[in-house]
């Protein structure tokens, strides 16, 4: 009798006097905040054509030992609502019916969805990627499933341009659960894309690791999420489709390893397009090599060969040491210190114009030239070029190359940088060379990122970068003329690359050639090498600059110049952007007298 009367005044104090705050206690063990992601921003090109974008979704779930004893418990008071089982079935059938039997590859059909759904676990996913009004049919219809938010990233353009924009997916092992990029722009500037998250709370079960009870009531927000920034790349999508194709098409014919080429606004220093011959699928970039996911064009430095000759060319005309039909007895090689080197193809000793021995890509003319500079003037204006430096394009991945200090210069450094041995850089910083040539002088550090647009719309566009004078505007102007002789194309005056030539318009360029380095001898190899070629289109009028790699090309009537890839790029950019035809044809000038 004193135990039941215990009881009693216990009880009666539990629901009277404690009620209250009890209940209050329950609630805050049972609620649990949770951030809410927000909406991520898009990315597109410079015309506004989505490359990147989220599209809302939905996760199917269910918590069957839960919903197993709450069913069984209310069975005892209304026998006529069936076993458990009937449920299942019924759940099941729905959702075939709602979804069909499958969704983004997972299967959805009754006999799958009821044997999840008749699992012995606190926590099990039925489906993901739901299309939200679907999802709704569902859960309002049984409050046993209950619904996660989750957002599809999608790449319209498959694998274009995959290598610049990178991946991002959902990742809901990470908190908050939401979109998080993972390669590319996608992940550097995921602050940006990925916005403010907002919260909410919602009910879940203690001791089951904070599962969501589904049903109505169980979730309230507190606080919005604040969407991303969607962000503007200086690429044309369609200048990039073109141009990846052609590189990939041209890589594959010449027996290459690798190939890239890149496109720069010549004023600007935008990337219109920025090309790698291997991509991935950015959808399923987990089976993608490393090959595959790395930017090429940024991220591999290569010793360029002949193609940085145009820093001896512009050094020597800035100082007034030659002028182009300045007349150099070249003999077929030049000692160097401890070293001799040799011109590509054997000559006698012949004069050349100072515009032959680049036209004719002379390495004893070139080094001739170099050593009436000095060292240190050669060494300032590397530095002025943007070599040995990232150029902060806003790229992930970037390499800065490499100059060698000119305190570690021995007596025959000089002998192999001026004609690009010796030192390495990536194919984004050997095109802005050509684009400080084609930009009267005035080198503009390249960009990928035009603007930001906040969820209002506003469009921020970024900071152009410091432009460095590098040349007077009527020394680009004598060099642009003299590289035009590079295509030209005349019995005994022919250049190193007249197929770069585009009729119509004037073409300055270079072709280059650099030996690759054998690991096996510490030595540079005598059968690997490095292809390139950087070009200005027009040379009297320059609008764009087209830089080219081909790592090791072999075996084919392709292998030995990048000059005809830079024709057919060269060709579409004519067309796509409606340049005006040159008013006059590239004159023939001498270059072997």
């Amino acid at each position: 009798m004193l135990a039941l009367l215990a009881a009693g005044v216990k009880l009666l104090y539990v629901q009277g006097v404690q009620a209250d705050e009890l209940s209050r206690l329950a609630q805050q063990q049972r609620a649990t905040p949770i951030e809410i992601p927000a909406e991520r921003g898009t990315i597109t090109d410079r015309n506004g054509n989505q490359l990147a974008f989220s599209v809302e979704a939905r996760a199917l779930y269910a918590v069957p030992k839960r919903t197993r004893t709450n069913w069984d418990e209310e069975r005892k008071n209304k026998p006529s609502m069936g076993s458990y089982d009937d449920r299942v079935q019924a759940i099941a059938k729905f959702i075939e019916q709602t979804l069909g039997t499958e969704v983004a590859g997972q299967k959805t059909d009754a006999t799958t969805m009821a044997e999840k759904l008749g699992r012995d676990t606190t926590y099990i996913e039925l489906v993901d990627n739901v299309d939200p009004a679907k999802a709704a049919l569902i859960t309002e219809k049984y409050f046993d499933v209950g619904a996660e938010y989750r957002a599809v990233r999608v790449y319209p353009n498959g694998t274009l341009a995959s290598n610049i924009i990178g991946a991002a997916n959902w990742r809901k092992d990470q908190q908050p659960a939401a979109t998080h990029g993972l390669l590319g722009l996608e992940n550097s500037q995921d602050n940006t894309l990925a916005g403010r998250y907002g919260k909410r709370i919602v009910d879940t079960m203690q001791g089951n690791d904070n599962v969501v009870i589904p049903g109505p009531g169980r979730s309230r927000e507190v606080a919005a999420a604040t969407p991303g920034k969607s962000i503007e790349l200086t690429l044309d999508v369609d200048t990039q489709y073109a141009v990846q194709r052609l590189v990939t098409d041209y890589t594959a014919k010449s027996g290459a390893r690798s190939g890239s080429a890149v496109v720069l606004d010549v004023h600007t220093g935008e990337i219109l397009a920025l090309a790698n011959d291997k991509v991935f699928d950015p959808i399923d970039f987990g089976k993608a090599t490393d090959d595959e996911k790395r930017n090429v064009a940024v991220s591999s430095v290569f010793e360029p060969g002949s193609v940085n000759k145009i820093v001896t060319a512009a050094t020597a005309i800035e100082d007034g040491i030659y002028q182009p039909d300045s007349v150099l007895t070249v003999d077929p090689s030049i000692k160097i210190a401890d070293r001799v080197v040799k011109d590509a193809t054997y000559h006698p000793t012949q004069d050349m114009t100072f515009t032959g021995v680049f036209a004719k890509s002379s390495n004893v003319g070139t080094l001739m030239a170099a050593q009436k500079i000095g060292p240190d003037r050669y060494s300032d204006m590397l530095r002025l070029f943007g070599l040995g430096k990232r150029t902060q394009s806003g790229l992930p991945g970037e390499e800065p190359g490499y100059v060698p200090p000119r305190n570690q210069w021995s007596g025959s450094t000089f002998g192999n940088l001026p004609i690009g041995q010796g030192l390495s850089m990536t194919l984004l910083q050997m095109t802005g060379m050509y684009q400080t040539i084609a930009n009267d002088g005035l080198r503009v550090p390249p960009r990928i990122i035009r603007a930001e647009i906040d969820e209002n719309g506003a469009r921020r566009e970024t900071a152009h970068p410091e432009a460095v004078r590098v040349v007077s505007p009527k020394t680009a102007k004598t060099v642009r003329d003299m590289f035009r002789a590079v295509v030209q194309n005349s019995p005994g005056q022919t250049g190193t690359g007249p197929s770069a030539a585009l009729p119509g318009y004037q073409i300055a360029g270079k072709t280059g050639t650099a030996q690759q380095t054998d690991e096996k001898c510490a030595c540079y190899s005598t059968s690997a090498y490095w292809i390139t070629f950087a070009g200005i289109l027009p040379a009297d009028d320059p609008r764009y600059v087209v830089g080219i790699m081909l790592d090791n090309p072999q075996g084919t009537q392709y292998s030995g110049s990048a000059a005809p890839l830079f024709h057919d790029i060269a060709s579409y950019l004519a067309q796509r952007y409606r340049i005006p035809m040159s008013t006059e044809q590239s004159p023939v000038v001498p270059l072997v007298l």
